[in-house]
């Protein structure tokens, strides 16, 4: 696949459907994707169909089968799921991470991997804007006619998004603890300060998504595996990244434009890896004696 891969999340996003309490795909929008054609794709998973259980894999009912065909009409949706001789069969999240494994190609690597990164934003959207969709829980969503009213409900979510000032993460999150830093980093509009006693060439490939023309500041300890070598590999392409030491921290920290500081339960190389927190700091008492430490360095 050449698109952009945020642009494809979001085309993605645009197929994926609640029902039964799940969010799913349905097999036509999968088989497209995966560039077969829908009977192929369903004979495949037919042939192994001891790997889908049903909280992997489902038929819809009549009712539900027109419920669908509502929302696809209500979000616009192009695809044809008309002219079907039987209702259509939908995957939640883990029988699409099944299909890759009897879809034995390139192409479905790299969809599956795109599908499953969908579901990530769409979970990440769903939580953080959890209270926002509470205070219009009385709003029909099933009688909303036009576009016109679901892009007045998703601009007021975009300009009204509540900022996450704690986040917990259990060991195996990696691909959201990455996301959410990443997210912190592109936060910074001039630059950055990495507390961390622990970095190394991990640590550089996460500070490499950072805005152009952010200063970058690591302050460590020393017992990590960062090179000079490694620092000025990653100044000749992602300028400027300056690495000082310091005995005087045990935790870690992220300082964005010296006035938002976040206390970091572990080393960002290590995020997802085993359960931590990420906290906002708000004293600021506390945020100034921070910021005061730092910048004698």
């Amino acid at each position: 696949m050449k698109k952009d891969i945020t642009n494809t999340n979001i085309e993605i996003q645009k197929i994926i459907y609640s029902f039964r309490g799940k969010q799913v795909m349905i097999d036509s929008d999968l088989a497209k994707l995966y560039q077969v054609e829908t009977k192929v794709f369903n004979q495949a998973v037919k042939r192994n169909i001891n790997r889908f259980p049903e909280n992997f894999r489902f038929q819809l009912t009549e009712n539900e089968y027109e419920d669908l065909k509502s929302q696809i009409v209500t979000s616009s949706n192009i695809n044809n799921h008309g002219g079907r001789r039987y209702l259509p069969y939908v995957f939640t999240e883990q029988g699409i991470a099944m299909l890759s494994a009897i879809l034995k190609s390139d192409i479905a690597v790299e969809i599956s991997i795109c599908i499953m990164n969908a579901f990530i934003e769409m979970r990440k959207f769903l939580l953080s804007n959890y209270e926002l969709f509470s205070r219009i829980d009385k709003i029909e969503f099933k009688q909303l006619e036009t576009d016109k009213k679901i892009e007045k409900i998703f601009n007021y979510i975009a300009n009204n998004t509540i900022e996450e000032k704690q986040k917990v993460f259990f060991n195996g999150q990696i691909y959201d603890a990455f996301s959410f830093i990443i997210d912190l980093i592109k936060r910074a509009k001039k630059k950055i300060i990495l507390i961390d006693n622990y970095v190394d060439i991990e640590t550089l490939n996460i500070m490499c998504k950072k805005n152009n023309g952010v200063h970058t500041v690591i302050i460590g300890s020393g017992k990590g595996n960062l090179t000079n070598i490694d620092i000025k590999k990653f100044n000749s392409q992602y300028p400027n990244l300056t690495y000082k030491l310091n005995n005087d921290f045990h935790d870690r920290f992220i300082i964005l434009d010296d006035n938002e500081v976040y206390h970091i339960g572990a080393s960002i190389k290590d995020a997802g890896k085993k359960s931590f927190g990420i906290t906002k700091i708000e004293d600021e008492y506390i945020i100034e004696n921070i910021i005061n430490k730092v910048k004698i360095y």
